[in-house]
């Protein structure tokens, strides 16, 4: 009798404890599902909260712009000659470095190299490989404000000033149409002005011994006016040279000596085509000092 009893007593026991047992199973799971519930809504919260909208649906464009100060743009909009904004942007077509159109054309009157890589633009002519760059340079004055006006305003003053009068804004004209494919027209930036008519190529012949230092002239290909004198081309040889006032400076074309009031047009009507070479008139010029 007694290991009956035990054993009946032993299974109202197990069942009343596999009862308690399933029953915190149900109870575990669900607050399984209670968790998973808040889960999911914390989710959701996130989610509305990182796109700004409780439906779900994206920010417009304009709730997502991000301002942007104009410090970062600067290193991009600015002349590394005048270290100022950008005005007539214009790009040098060799190495696509862009710079003001009045800096880079006079950089390019002493030089033919890029001022910022060094690259050779050009060897006579570089200003035949620059081009104003208008996108640039309508997205300078978006970004800068009242750079426009103000760039108006002291071209304006500047004529005013000095009794010319102030050039109008250049209108596109229109391209009249033609049959067949259309052409892409490109059309030169810089023109040269009609009144520099004479290209000239000046040759150093040597210089005596009494004739001290100098420096080498760097560019011998010069654009200048009919009208100027040799005493104008001296003048600037000395100057690019760092010559010294005692020495001598003697020009020659052909055969010829070349006086002072000689001009470049009368020159090379009178000598002819024997002083041109490719359409440049050739100078020899040397230096002498004279013995006291």
């Amino acid at each position: 009798g007694a290991p009956s009893c035990s054993g009946s007593r032993s299974l109202p026991f197990e069942f009343e404890r596999g009862r308690s047992e399933s029953s915190g199973d149900e109870d575990d799971d669900d607050e399984d599902d209670e968790e998973e519930e808040v889960e999911e809504e914390e989710m959701e919260s996130d989610t509305r909260a990182r796109f700004g909208t409780d439906d779900g649906e994206l920010d417009s464009d304009d709730d997502r712009e991000r301002m942007i100060n104009l410090t970062e743009l600067t290193p991009y909009i600015l002349c590394s000659i005048c270290k100022g904004y950008f005005i007539d942007a214009t790009t040098i077509t060799e190495c696509l470095h862009t710079f003001c159109k009045s800096c880079i054309v006079r950089h390019f009157y002493y030089s033919n190299r890029c001022p910022k890589c060094n690259i050779v633009v050009h060897q006579t002519q570089p200003l035949y490989n620059i081009r104003l760059d208008r996108q640039l340079q309508d997205i300078v004055y978006k970004l800068v404000v009242n750079l426009e006006e103000r760039e108006k305003k002291q071209m304006h003053d500047f004529y005013k000033e000095r009794g010319l009068e102030v050039p109008k804004p250049a209108v596109p004209q229109p391209v009249p149409p033609s049959r067949g494919r259309p052409r892409k027209v490109l059309g030169s930036v810089f023109r040269i002005p009609p009144e520099l008519d004479i290209s000239i190529l000046l040759e150093f012949i040597g210089a005596n011994e009494g004739a001290g230092n100098f420096k080498p002239l760097e560019k011998k290909f010069v654009r200048v006016s009919g009208e100027a004198t040799i005493g104008h081309v001296e003048k600037f040889l000395r100057r690019k040279m760092d010559l010294d006032p005692a020495c001598q400076v003697d020009i020659i074309c052909g055969d010829h000596l070349l006086e002072h009031y000689q001009t470049l047009r009368e020159i090379r009507q009178v000598i002819g085509e024997s002083a041109v070479q490719d359409g440049l008139l050739v100078l020899h010029y040397g230096l002498v000092v004279s013995p006291l």
